[in-house]
């Protein structure tokens, strides 16, 4: 059975929808796969989190829940009168003396009408959330989504796609009533913020410390992308702040959009000091007594 879905996220029942994302959140980017690969204990949390966000994210569902009328995977509890209870009605009428599964009836109920003829209906979309990496964000990737139902669902996620973006595979939601078409499964994404990357656009920034030397001297320097280390050179009298561009470096082509670029912003680090750079920074200065920094930030 599973886990009641408040204490699956750590919330209280009056949880605001806020909390409930902020908490599925820590849980999805502690949890993830990518993050523990291996980790039987961790997937199973994931997937314990994920399923139980389903479930409260979905206003409706969350109010069926809290009236007992579905279980924590989302499976309809019979009511007084129905079969499979202790309640049961001696006086029922056919289809609710057997213990027949609740989805059976209301397909008997909204499947036919008045005359007996069948009624098409479309089934209904179903809403999920999938977590995954940033770098999958920018390139593109692969991820398989796990459902309360214990299915799975191969999610090919498009390069450029942003956190909190819906994708909609079509046929892949709740099952078609009389022949009708199946719903869809609308999945809204959730990027894990990257511990360099910071993106903007379709562009990538990123720091890279230099030395003092680097910055004065110029010389080439190693910085990530998402697609691996490059080598960038320093120009001479650079200052910390000094913004390089990588062209085509950014977020990776898509539809009608152009690879973006990643900027790297050069961030100055003193590194070991001593006497001899201590006594040529000392006469640097007295020559140089007139100039103020702070000025100079300011005026610029």
């Amino acid at each position: 059975m599973a886990k009641d879905p408040y204490q699956a996220l750590g919330v209280a029942r009056g949880a605001t929808e806020a909390e409930i994302r902020s908490a599925y959140r820590k849980l999805a980017k502690k949890h993830h796969p990518d993050v523990n690969p291996g980790n039987k204990q961790a997937e199973e949390r994931f997937k314990e989190a994920s399923a139980a966000y389903a479930l409260l994210s979905d206003p409706e569902k969350r109010a069926r829940f809290d009236r007992g009328e579905i279980d924590a995977e989302g499976q309809e509890q019979a009511p007084f009168g129905f079969g499979g209870g202790t309640h049961r009605s001696s006086g029922a009428g056919p289809g609710f003396a057997g213990a027949e599964d609740f989805s059976d009836i209301f397909s008997e109920l909204f499947g036919r009408g008045m005359g007996g003829e069948a009624r098409r209906m479309r089934g209904q979309d179903q809403h999920y959330r999938l977590g995954i990496a940033f770098l999958d964000s920018i390139l593109g990737a692969t991820r398989r989504l796990t459902l309360p139902d214990g299915r799975s669902l191969e999610v090919k996620v498009p390069a450029g796609i942003e956190d909190g973006q819906t994708m909609r595979l079509k046929g892949q939601g709740g099952q078609g009533i009389g022949g009708g078409p199946d719903g869809d499964a609308l999945i809204e994404i959730v990027v894990a913020p990257h511990p360099q990357f910071r993106r903007e656009g379709n562009d990538i920034h990123v720091e890279a410390p230099v030395t003092l030397a680097e910055a004065v001297l110029g010389g080439k320097i190693e910085v990530p992308t998402p697609t691996g280390p490059v080598t960038v050179t320093v120009p001479k009298h650079s200052d910390s702040g000094t913004r390089l561009r990588l062209r085509g470096k950014g977020v990776a082509a898509h539809g009608s959009h152009a690879a973006g670029n990643e900027y790297v912003t050069l961030r100055l680090v003193a590194g070991p000091v001593d006497p001899e750079l201590e006594q040529a920074l000392r006469e640097w200065a007295e020559r140089h007594a007139s100039f103020d920094a702070r000025a100079a930030t300011v005026e610029s």
